[in-house]
């Protein structure tokens, strides 16, 4: 009897015949609480649309309204080889052919006639400021020449192989775009300056490879990126745009032992990079160059 009771129980919490309820409420009832949570969800969903359109008023098709960005760029390197170590075998091809490819690849954009082409040549030792002239915005904004002849004996047209069938290998340094960054004052251009990275030998002792780098090279001469280049608006602003570059040319470094680079970016507005982010404002590298004679 216990067992039937239960189940009439059950019977009637699903569906009371009596009163017309189903799960214990009538249709008025549950139609009432489908409509409040129409109604509420309804409401949610015009807010957030709302927040929406409101937030995206905010914003700007060719420039951040809000830019948080490190005081100083980071820097990077082509070829990148593998975790930053450049390592081959001067009298083997297969080795260091990847480098000259993929230095190909990067300088194919900077070839002297698609850049004269794209872009226009510009007054040195300035900023190439394009403001735009009230509500008229200035767009498309135009962009300097940068042509891969500046880096000379580095740009693959003097020697297909940038130097590494030789042992003399070039090294490509950029900085990161920054929107609206002007890397130098009182027309002084930022320029770049490699040397031998110290590391830890001991508890508190320290080493480098000072006496395995080597003379080095710098195309353009002393490493500079000049500031007509300055300010970069973006890359729908300046869909042209081409970073200047600086290449570093390792003339007589000690084949057959590991070297580590340090660069850095030298600007008398740029704070130097803090040892929290090894990238800021520098590229750390091993350069190793193998000779089987």
């Amino acid at each position: 009897m216990a067992k039937d009771d239960k189940k009439s129980e059950w019977k009637e919490f699903f569906w009371n015949p009596r009163t017309g309820e189903f799960c214990g409420r009538t249709a008025g009832s549950w139609g009432l609480i489908l409509l409040f949570y129409l109604a509420f969800y309804l409401f949610l969903a015009c807010l957030f649309v709302l927040t929406m359109y409101v937030m995206l008023q905010t914003l700007d098709d060719y420039r951040p309204t809000y830019q948080d960005r490190l005081a100083t760029p980071g820097m990077v390197i082509r070829p990148r080889g593998d975790q930053l170590e450049l390592t081959y075998t001067i009298q083997y091809t297969e080795t260091w052919e990847r480098y000259v490819q993929a230095l190909n690849n990067f300088l194919s954009p900077y070839s002297d006639s698609v850049q004269s082409q794209k872009n226009i040549e510009c007054k040195p030792d300035q900023y190439f400021i394009q403001e735009d002239s009230g509500s008229l915005k200035n767009f498309p904004k135009r962009s300097c020449q940068f042509k891969r002849s500046i880096l000379e004996e580095c740009s693959g047209s003097q020697d297909p192989y940038y130097g590494y069938g030789n042992g003399m290998p070039c090294v490509i340094i950029k900085i990161n775009r920054v929107i609206g960054m002007l890397p130098g004052k009182d027309k002084q251009a930022p320029f770049v300056t490699c040397g031998a990275k110290k590391y830890k030998v001991g508890k508190d002792d320290w080493a480098d490879d000072s006496d395995k780098l080597g003379a080095l090279e710098y195309y353009p001469p002393n490493g500079t990126f000049n500031l007509m280049y300055y300010p970069y608006y973006g890359k729908k602003s300046q869909v042209n745009y081409s970073q200047p570059l600086v290449a570093i040319k390792f003339l007589n470094i000690t084949k057959n032992e590991d070297v580590n680079v340090e660069c850095r970016i030298n600007a008398n507005n740029i704070p130097e990079g803090s040892e929290r982010d090894k990238f800021a404002g520098r590229v750390s590298f091993k350069l190793r160059i193998n000779s089987i004679e």
